[in-house]
């Protein structure tokens, strides 16, 4: 018997819901799931379209969670097409795609941006 089946969902605090929720939504291309409370009590669940771990956006305040201290993998079938596209965006990246994401010669190709509050996204093709 499994005890634990599979990670069903990120916390990550942030510090403008609007900027935060706009970003992982129209740019990124989340799909808003819930949108509840305000403040600094607000919370927002965002999903891929095809399902899997929830990423819920929260201006809450916790002890030990702090803006800007999330680090998310990304996957994307076309490297280039997803940065092309967020850079149309309006989004820089903070890293050029490079082709050693698992260390030299794996060539699993990736590059970073990150979200308002700094929290790193790395994208890499799958």
């Amino acid at each position: 018997m499994k005890t634990f089946e599979k990670l069903i969902q990120l916390m990550m605090v942030v510090t403008d819901m609007e900027k935060s929720k706009t970003f992982y939504a129209d740019v990124m291309g989340f799909a808003v799931t819930t949108d509840y409370g305000q403040g600094d009590k607000h919370w927002v669940n965002l999903s891929f379209p095809d399902g899997g771990v929830t990423l819920t956006l929260t201006t809450y305040l916790g002890e030990h969670l702090q803006p800007g201290t999330m680090s998310l993998y990304v996957a994307t079938p076309d490297i280039q097409q997803a940065y092309d596209e967020l850079s149309a965006k309006g989004v820089k990246p903070t890293s050029e795609i490079s082709d050693d994401l698992y260390g030299p010669g794996s060539a699993v190709k990736w590059f970073s941006v990150a979200d308002p509050d700094g929290n790193n996204l790395t994208i890499a093709q799958s």
